[in-house]
């Protein structure tokens, strides 16, 4: 099934291609919520992250397909659930891990309880296995260590396959507002997160990034007017540039745009007014603009 998703994805990703190089004018991005769950599955395959998801996806399987097992379970976690669904493969696998996390010491206290030494699971091959990983610190700390990694990108993730907002004006901020959680996280020793930073780039690099997520970025009065800096940040402001040349074919209207461009950046005109400013948080981008 996956397998005809990924062979959809690349298709329209070269049909876009296609249009773009016949439609000078035309943008066709690639699906922001597909291009991070392949950030997702990528950091799912490094060695410590890989045999971490699997025991915990194991652990999940192991109690949800025995009822009664999954109704012991509900009574020491108080009816909290070790799956959340995603729109998404990986985000769900990824959430799995979290919940199976969240409820590390209600898991552990099952699972070395009278209730369940005295089971018939206790007895079984996969039931012992599934106790002494429940018990190994070092599975607790790899899952602590995946989830550093994958937090900041599921809640871009959320924020790109939502309704209520356009992602166009959010991603590019989101990208970096969780690159930049990751190296907190770490402490900014880059040694520790580097390989989750290369597949994120790349990823980035090749699929998602595009000069529409830097001029969505620009057009978004919330982060503009937050970073003076971003004004002359140069990939943001040639990110803009180049969708003004290719959206817009005619040259009087692209001085009439970039002219106009300056009373956004200086805040003037209708920029200006208290309703517009304290709007900046609260409206669509291109709400406030056309307001």
């Amino acid at each position: 099934m996956f397998h005809i998703i990924y062979f959809v994805f690349w298709l329209l990703l070269l049909i876009g291609k296609f249009l773009e190089a016949k439609r000078p004018h035309l943008y066709w991005p690639p699906c922001a919520a597909h291009c991070l769950d392949l950030m997702l599955e990528d950091i799912f395959k490094l060695p410590y992250c890989k045999k971490t998801f699997e025991r915990a996806i194991g652990i999940h399987g192991y109690i949800y397909n025995r009822p009664s097992l999954l109704n012991m379970m509900r009574r020491f976690t108080q009816l909290k659930e070790l799956v959340k669904p995603a729109k998404t493969r990986f985000a769900t696998a990824f959430l799995t891990l979290q919940r199976v996390y969240q409820q590390r010491n209600n898991l552990r206290k099952m699972f070395t309880s009278e209730e369940w030494t005295k089971s018939k699971w206790a007895k079984e091959p996969q039931g012992k296995k599934t106790a002494q990983i429940l018990l190994i610190p070092s599975f607790w700390n790899h899952c602590h260590l995946a989830l550093q990694f994958s937090c900041p990108l599921v809640h871009v993730l959320r924020k790109v396959d939502g309704e209520e907002k356009p992602p166009m004006g959010y991603i590019y901020e989101a990208m970096d507002r969780a690159k930049e959680a990751i190296a907190n996280s770490f402490n900014g020793n880059e040694e520790k997160y580097k390989d989750v930073f290369q597949i994120i780039d790349q990823r980035w690099n090749a699929q998602l990034h595009r000069p529409l997520h830097a001029a969505g970025f620009y057009l978004n009065p919330e982060f503009l007017y937050k970073d003076p800096r971003a004004k002359k940040h140069q990939e943001i402001v040639s990110g803009l540039y180049q969708c003004i040349s290719r959206l817009i074919p005619a040259l009087e209207v692209q001085d009439k745009v970039t002219a106009d461009l300056k009373k956004y950046e200086n805040v003037e005109g209708l920029f200006e007014i208290p309703m517009a400013i304290r709007q900046r948080t609260t409206r669509v981008p291109g709400d406030l603009c056309s307001s």
